[in-house]
């Protein structure tokens, strides 16, 4: 593809180093979350099938694994699949099933996940997905489970408002056997209730969202709430490692106020 060629020319790679010794010179954002959007609309933009852009959407999510450990941000979350998107047709979900269930079987493989020390979960309704797929989920998430040094979070078949109910049901439920008073409710309680209740640090710093798009889309609604919002006018298989740094450099211009 022509984005690969780009990448090789001496040029880029100048820019590359250039940028992200700019990056180097502040703060990284601790947690980054990322929105993958526009896999379809790349294809189509390209004249090749829609299978295709998945494929090099997931192209680049294992390209950015390396990104990130080299710009030592210690955790990500990526949007991979939200509960909509379920609805699409079965000959799509079908496609689409059988390249994450791939990439996953890949990931329970890659050296890079014990070399950088990944903890990697998925978070999402998953009981949405097949068997073979979560089984996969399960292998990967035991395989990690005693890693601490990053962290990658895989949101699949995962929806904000999903993620809220569910944690409003486990609240209920305590108060109502007892376990819990309404007036001890805070908001403690409801972060540790989340998906996300595992990780360090569970609110995103950034949050970038590509293809052009901008809004959220249901992600991370309470993690959310204080993140630096990036929208990048590139469709995912197109993004780059310049692309993200960019993000970085715009989120450290910015001064973060958390509504204070």
């Amino acid at each position: 593809m022509l984005e690969s060629a780009l990448r090789l020319t001496g040029v880029y790679r100048f820019y590359e180093r250039r940028l992200q010794s700019r990056v180097e010179k502040d703060e990284v954002p601790g947690h980054i979350g990322i929105i993958l959007d526009g896999n379809r609309r790349w294809a189509s933009s390209m004249g090749v099938s829609e299978g295709i852009g998945h494929v090099e959407g997931a192209n680049r999510a294992e390209e950015l694994l390396d990104w990130c450990h080299e710009l030592k941000i210690r955790t990500v979350t990526l949007y991979v699949l939200s509960t909509e998107n379920l609805d699409r047709t079965p000959e799509e979900l079908r496609d689409l099933f059988r390249l994450i269930e791939a990439r996953l079987n890949r990931l329970l493989t890659d050296e890079r996940i014990v070399r950088y020390q990944v903890r990697v979960k998925a978070i999402g309704q998953l009981d949405l997905l097949p068997d073979s797929i979560r089984a996969l989920l399960t292998a990967v998430e035991r395989k990690t489970e005693g890693y601490q040094e990053h962290y990658l979070n895989i949101a699949v078949a995962y929806g904000g408002r999903a993620e809220i109910t569910d944690m409003v049901r486990s609240v209920a439920q305590d108060v109502k056997d007892g376990r819990l008073s309404p007036e001890a409710i805070t908001e403690d309680t409801v972060s540790k209730r989340l998906y996300t209740s595992y990780l360090p640090n569970q609110e995103p710093d950034l949050i970038i969202r590509t293809s052009g798009e901008e809004r959220m889309s249901g992600f991370m609604l309470w993690q959310g709430a204080y993140s630096e919002l990036v929208f990048v006018d590139v469709f995912w298989p197109s993004f780059r490692k310049i692309d993200l740094m960019r993000a970085i450099l715009t989120y450290q211009r910015r001064t973060r106020r958390h509504g204070k």
